[in-house]
C-alpha cells in the first residue's frame, strides 16, 4: 500500500501537541495516530500505553523535520 504520509515522530501525547503547535505555527497540519485511543474504543489495550505518531504529508517533509528536531532541543532545555 502506498502511502504519501511519512512518521516524524513517536512520543507521549505533551510532546507531540507540543511539536503539533509548532507545525501548526508554519501551516502544516499533521496528523495523529494514536493506538491507545483505538485500542480502548475496540476493547483492547495498546502496547505503550500514551504514545502517539505524528505523520506528515511527503511534501512537507522538508519543512516538518527541522521543526521537530527545534521542538524536541528547546524541550529538553
Amino acid at each position: 500500500m502506498e502511502t504519501h504520509y511519512t512518521k516524524i515522530y513517536t512520543g507521549s501525547f505533551i510532546i507531540v501537541q507540543f511539536i503539533v503547535s509548532k507545525l501548526g505555527e508554519i501551516g502544516i497540519t499533521p496528523v495523529i495516530k494514536d493506538e491507545t485511543e483505538s485500542g480502548r474504543l475496540a476493547g483492547f489495550g495498546p502496547a505503550i500505553p500514551g504514545h502517539q505518531e505524528l505523520f506528515v504529508h511527503n511534501d512537507e517533509l522538508d519543512k516538518a523535520v527541522p521543526i521537530v528536531q527545534g521542538a524536541l532541543a528547546e524541550m529538553e532545555v
